[in-house]
């Protein structure tokens, strides 16, 4: 990821000295203009992107999840042991519930692995079209 990144950031800079030099010697030109506003959008997306993957649930979230599931399940199991007629099937029901909710959040959390993941396929539309563009 950090070589992509930085080929990522090399391709930009170079983009953006060709756009000063360009916009140097003519000012008024729309289509330099439109190139520089698309060029802050695509760095703008490409920091977005960045933002959403690397940023997740934070740790103390999950302990308290944990918690909250262990405290809730003892309580259960606690309750089920004053009644005078024991029925298990609730208390496993809670507990895999929470389980599952839990590894929902956890798996959400990891958007390029895991059961639930993040499709690349839009990105690798627009590099195709770039290079169909490019021979």
């Amino acid at each position: 990821m950090k070589a992509a990144l930085a080929r990522s950031n090399a391709i930009q800079e170079a983009l953006w000295l060709q756009v000063k030099e360009v916009a140097a010697k003519d000012k008024g030109m729309v289509p330099t203009g439109l190139f520089i506003q698309s060029l802050n959008e695509m760095i703008d997306n490409q920091e977005k992107r960045l933002t959403a993957l690397l940023s997740g649930v934070p740790n103390i979230v999950l302990i308290v999840l944990y918690g909250v599931a262990m405290v809730a399940s003892a309580y259960a199991g606690y309750a089920a042991g004053l009644e005078a007629q024991r029925s298990r099937g609730p208390i496993y029901a809670a507990i895999l519930l929470f389980v599952a909710v839990i590894l929902l959040i956890q798996d959400l959390d990891r958007p390029t692995a895991g059961f639930i993941t993040v499709s690349q396929r839009p990105m690798e539309d627009v590099a195709a079209s770039i290079g169909a563009y490019s021979e």
